[in-house]
């Protein structure tokens, strides 16, 4: 599960050049408009729509909100463990869809990468921000293909994904190969977030990836492989006006089961809804009641950069079963005010289960700072 706070109404905390941009851009859209723009109509998600492959590896236009999401663990020559994140959002402006002008941003183009190695001792992050065309952004609606100037995730034919990504601090050169078919999530991938029908998005995962490929750090490659973890969801209204964030978990099990959890959180920390996923390494699902789901936080951790404080450890429980998840390292917080206006904590987790090692995934907590605004 990803987010994106909607860019336009945060414009203030983007770069000077970005928002100079931005505001050079209205101004000339508003000198060639001659009528009030029509504010677009965004698709929206309902129940019993069947997901077709490859097309719905691609983009989806006619929705607000939508994101390619993958992350990981990877391990070194030396046997170092480092987490990886890597997601690319598009998002639908409101300025009129029937604009012919090629300077309409009527897409726009935003993508974070983040590197957890503990001995930074905090997450290396990066983010960029664009409207798509002129060859500098774009997702393509034929397959998984979006790019980000530099940046690009692409899906292959044969169902590997490639990605390269030259950050700031650091390049990922990584291959994610598929071990096991796409997991629909929710019911046959519409994916409920609150009370409300509406409040859903269509939600697929792809788990147990094998990776390959490198990490570059101070012009020094170093060869890695490890597992990783790919959502894709698209939405117009994902959540209820009560809700402030979420807290989410994907994990690769070492068994070969996938486990996807997680709520919506209220102002008063209370779920205003939760779902669970597990799925074992034959393709069975087991389904789970969203009355036997528990999040119980175990540890806290306050950022010295926002001040915000994150349950960092976890205890998530489902009727006979208790997870408990721990973190690579406590700094892997994000902020993202750059592109998406949003600070949130994403970072590597090792996974126990009724007490035993079981996994490695990645946990994300939303809302900890104020409330997500999407």
């Amino acid at each position: 599960m990803k987010f994106f706070s909607h860019v336009l109404r945060t414009s203030s905390l983007l770069p000077a050049t970005t928002r100079g941009l931005l505001v050079a851009l209205i101004l000339c859209l508003s000198t060639v408009t001659h009528a009030p723009a029509a504010t677009p109509a965004f698709t929206q998600v309902v129940p019993g729509k069947t997901l077709k492959f490859p097309r719905d590896f691609g983009a989806h236009p006619d929705f607000r909100t939508e994101w390619w999401y993958a992350t990981g663990w990877l391990q070194t020559p030396d046997g170092k463990s480092l987490g990886f994140q890597v997601t690319f959002f598009r998002s639908a402006t409101e300025h009129d869809a029937a604009n012919p002008s090629r300077f309409a941003p009527k897409q726009l183009i935003v993508a974070h990468a983040a590197l957890s190695d503990p001995a930074m001792g905090k997450l290396v992050h990066d983010q960029k921000i664009a409207r798509a065309g002129f060859g500098l952004a774009h997702a393509s609606e034929a397959t998984t293909d979006v790019k980000l100037r530099q940046w690009t995730m692409r899906r292959e034919n044969d169902g590997r994904y490639q990605i390269a990504l030259p950050a700031r601090d650091f390049t990922l050169s990584l291959t994610l190969t598929p071990t096991q078919p796409v997991l629909l999530q929710g019911e046959q991938g519409y994916s409920r977030k609150g009370p409300v029908a509406g409040q859903a998005s269509y939600y697929y995962s792809e788990p147990q990836l094998k990776v390959s490929g490198q990490v570059t750090r101070n012009g020094k490659p170093v060869t890695v492989h490890g597992s990783a973890w790919l959502d894709h969801e698209w939405s117009s209204t994902l959540l209820d006006p009560r809700a402030v964030g979420w807290d989410w978990m994907g994990a690769n099990l070492d068994d070969g089961s996938a486990l996807m959890a997680f709520r919506i959180r209220s102002a008063d920390g209370q779920a205003l809804w939760q779902h669970a996923t597990l799925r074992d390494a034959n393709g069975k699902l087991r389904a789970v009641s969203p009355d036997a789901i528990r999040f119980t936080p175990l540890r806290e951790w306050r950022s010295p950069r926002t001040g915000a404080r994150y349950p960092v450890s976890m205890q998530i429980d489902m009727s006979d079963i208790r997870w408990r998840l721990t973190p690579l390292q406590d700094d892997q917080e994000l902020d993202s005010r750059q592109s998406t206006g949003a600070v949130y904590w994403e970072g590597a987790v090792t996974i126990e289960r009724n007490g035993k090692p079981a996994g490695r995934g990645y946990f994300e907590m939303t809302g900890y700072l104020k409330a997500l605004k999407l």
